[in-house]
């Protein structure tokens, strides 16, 4: 035997969903994957009859479960329900895990540093970018503090996304990964060209984390290169994506050529190390006209 239940939701965080929903008895899945804006609307789901209790679980930043009892609901109750956003503060103590830096609220938040470039009379085309950071990983100390001793130095990792841009041409979203040691078939094999975004390598010499594999991929100069982020009011714009061609160009290659130039780093994927910025070089040639 079955019963349909219906489910509608009442109120929730700003940033909660998508959902879960299971049955909290035995654990099996009713919807693996449903959005708040479906709940709000109301959705039902044929259960079976000894189904008592149903769990909403959130799967996004705002992670969060629920247990509810199944009871009965007249459809005018379902129909004059309202949702209202809840927006309850939660405390939330930092500094607790001394080998963490960019993770908030379990979630890794992104390291972003911009440089801006700014050149004389002459247009300068782009060539290389050279960093200067220090990237380290601190040890675990015994009795869980934070000791400056307890920390070293090293070569594998870095920004994992790097953005190039001017008034007018933008790189798109470049995937920075190590450059392949003594494999050349690998090494080889990049830029590998993705849906949305360009993986391409980077060495680490004489101090100096270096990359060199970028050109302008914008379809529409008359197109915003950027677009505002509506995941939160900390990140102050994201790249359009509908604006960028991550396509070979093999005779279309457009370099970076202007009066001034905007270099961003962004690490997203890793919170046990901490980059440690200091200058950045931006090597760049005369370009006469």
């Amino acid at each position: 035997m079955s019963k349909t239940i219906y489910i509608k939701l009442k109120s929730s965080s700003i940033k909660a969903g998508p959902f879960k929903v299971t049955n909290a008895q035995n654990g099996d899945v009713i919807d693996a994957l449903v959005t708040k804006n479906e709940l709000i609307a109301g959705r039902g789901y044929s259960v079976a009859n000894d189904v008592t209790i149903v769990s909403i679980e959130s799967l996004g930043k705002c992670k969060n479960k629920r247990n509810f009892p199944v009871g009965t609901v007249y459809p005018t109750e379902i129909a004059s329900t309202k949702f209202v956003p809840s927006s309850n503060a939660c405390i939330w103590r930092h500094l607790k895990n001394p080998v963490v830096y960019n993770y908030f609220y379990n979630n890794i938040e992104p390291y972003i540093i911009e440089y801006p470039f700014a050149y004389q009379f002459q247009d300068e085309i782009l060539q290389n970018v050279k960093d200067y950071s220090k990237v380290y990983r601190y040890i675990r100390d015994i009795d869980f503090v934070s000791d400056e001793c307890d920390k070293v130095e090293i070569d594998n990792y870095w920004f994992n996304k790097a953005i190039v841009y001017n008034g007018q041409q933008s790189s798109g979203i470049l995937e920075l990964v190590p450059k392949p040691i003594n494999n050349l078939s690998a090494y080889l094999k990049y830029p590998i060209y993705n849906t949305d975004s360009k993986t391409i390598t980077y060495t680490k010499s004489d101090n100096f984390y270096q990359y060199n594999t970028f050109w302008s991929l914008v379809k529409d100069k008359s197109v915003p290169l950027f677009v505002r982020s509506c995941e939160s009011l900390s990140i102050d714009k994201i790249i359009n994506q509908f604006n960028m061609n991550y396509t070979t160009m093999s005779f279309k290659k457009d370099t970076f050529r202007a009066k001034d130039l905007k270099i961003r780093h962004i690490l997203d994927n890793n919170s046990e190390i901490h980059i440690v910025s200091q200058f950045i070089l931006g090597v760049s040639q005369i370009s006469y006209k």
